[in-house]
């Protein structure tokens, strides 16, 4: 009897075990899964939103690179061009100072030259025929040696008044000739390689003026004989 007793009791026992694995809530295994599925999702929206940003700030970064590429390339270009002409600029200096480096020298010499041209002329005399050919001589050569450095005068025989070359000292009534012709030299004038040196002292031809009395009294004579 006890026996049985004890049996029924263990069955009853093993039935509420059943009965109690059978409503047993979730497992933890099953929540961690559901829970790593949200957190995996979580992590994907938040790699993406970060790769998003990061793609933004490197296109501004690209941007400011470009924008500061093109001002400094615009800088070095404005630079080369400055040093260029600084370099033109520098190369003509040193041309013109080659060229007129002896300006001063060549112009403190003109009065010697002018000297001697009138110590020819001054020597007509037979007595001077000798030291007048001297002077002659000397005055070629030193013509010559100047010519090397760039001297050489300004033609005035028969040419047309020009003001950047010849100075105008008197004007000469002339009828035979063109008005603003050179007529007479007193001063030879002298070339600098492509620089006036020194001007030429000239006389300047010009039409002769009839005066109004002459043109009356023809007046006059005419009616006097239209009367008579």
């Amino acid at each position: 009897m006890r026996h049985k007793a004890k049996k029924k009791i263990e069955e009853n026992m093993v039935v509420d075990n059943s009965h109690q694995e059978f409503h047993e809530p979730d497992s933890p295994a099953a929540s961690s899964g559901l829970g790593g599925q949200e957190e995996s999702a979580a992590g994907i929206a938040a790699e993406t939103q970060e790769s998003a940003a990061s793609r933004d700030a490197w296109e501004k970064l690209e941007q400011n690179l470009k924008e500061e590429l093109g001002q400094e390339k615009d800088r070095y270009l404005r630079l080369y061009a400055e040093f260029d002409n600084y370099k033109k600029r520098v190369a003509r200096d040193k041309e013109e100072l080659i060229k007129y480096g002896n300006e001063s020298l060549v112009y403190e010499l003109l009065p010697v030259i002018d000297n001697l041209e009138m110590a020819m002329k001054h020597s007509s005399n037979a007595a001077s025929a000798g030291l007048a050919q001297g002077v002659e001589i000397t005055l070629k050569e030193f013509l010559r040696v100047i010519d090397k450095f760039g001297l050489s005068p300004i033609e005035t025989s028969g040419k047309m008044f020009d003001p950047s070359l010849h100075h105008a000292m008197t004007q000469v009534e002339r009828d035979d000739i063109d008005e603003n012709m050179i007529v007479e030299e007193f001063r030879k004038g002298y070339m600098f390689s492509e620089k006036v040196l020194r001007p030429s002292l000239v006389a300047v031809s010009k039409k002769t003026v009839r005066s109004d009395s002459a043109g009356e009294e023809t007046l006059t004579l005419n009616t006097d004989t239209d009367t008579k």
